[in-house]
């Protein structure tokens, strides 16, 4: 069962979800750390983790797949937040430069036709950025948590996934080697249980990353696609 955007909400309200947001923004601004003048979209439960380019980037929208709710932008947030079906995105085409998949892919009703629809909106040149639970991590498998929801994936799975809808995987990296607890004491040494679990055991990470750029020249045919119905967009 896939989470909803309240519940998504509730927990990075929370302190672990503060933490965790704060532990997966620190990679994911090693993967990207400049994205100035760039178009920049967010699929899934994006708002946590798009405050790293909403300053810099020159569109910054997050769109939530109806299936999970409406979500709304933190009062303040001079961007767009919108609803819309994961596999008809109401964008056009080569509309982004990046495209961030978080609590997206895992909930998503038909993974290859959303991730076809995020091909046709990305910029030939365009990259997209992965956020998925690890399947063989604890995240996965504890429902208190927005990562302990859907269907989890191992790296191997992501990859071949992606190379099925026209991707070329280029990096991965890993995040959450932090137990999912409320304990403070655990959560003070969260920097600690990151370096400690990086070294040691890096397959048993909470979440996998897996950056890939549009393969432009694959020769796998499309879907016909559906009508494109944008269900709830607003400015905050």
């Amino acid at each position: 069962m896939a989470t909803d955007v309240s519940q998504a909400a509730d927990f990075y309200a929370t302190a672990p979800g503060a933490v965790a947001a704060r532990l997966v923004r620190e990679r994911l601004a090693r993967l990207w750390p400049d994205l100035a003048g760039q178009a920049v979209l967010g699929i899934g439960y994006p708002a946590p983790y798009l405050r790293l380019w909403r300053e810099q980037a020159a569109r910054c929208v997050a769109l939530t797949p109806s299936q999970l709710g409406i979500a709304r932008w933190p009062a303040g947030a001079a961007n767009l937040s919108c609803t819309a079906d994961e596999d008809a995105l109401p964008f056009p085409d080569l509309a982004f430069d990046r495209i961030l998949l978080v609590h997206g892919l895992e909930a998503a009703e038909n993974a290859r036709r959303m991730l076809r629809e995020v091909w046709r909106v990305l910029k030939d040149d365009g990259r997209v950025l992965v956020v998925a639970p690890n399947r063989r991590g604890m995240w996965a498998h504890l429902e208190h948590t927005p990562f302990g929801h859907g269907q989890p994936y191992s790296p191997g799975q992501i990859g071949r996934l992606l190379a099925d809808t026209m991707f070329r995987v280029e990096r991965r990296d890993s995040a959450l080697f932090l137990p999912p607890t409320r304990r403070r004491l655990v959560l003070r040494g969260a920097a600690l249980w990151e370096r400690a679990g990086r070294r040691a055991l890096p397959q048993l990470a909470g979440i996998t990353l897996t950056e890939a750029v549009k393969d432009a020249y694959a020769a796998i045919p499309f879907a016909p696609a559906r009508q494109r119905r944008l269900v709830h967009a607003e400015a905050a």
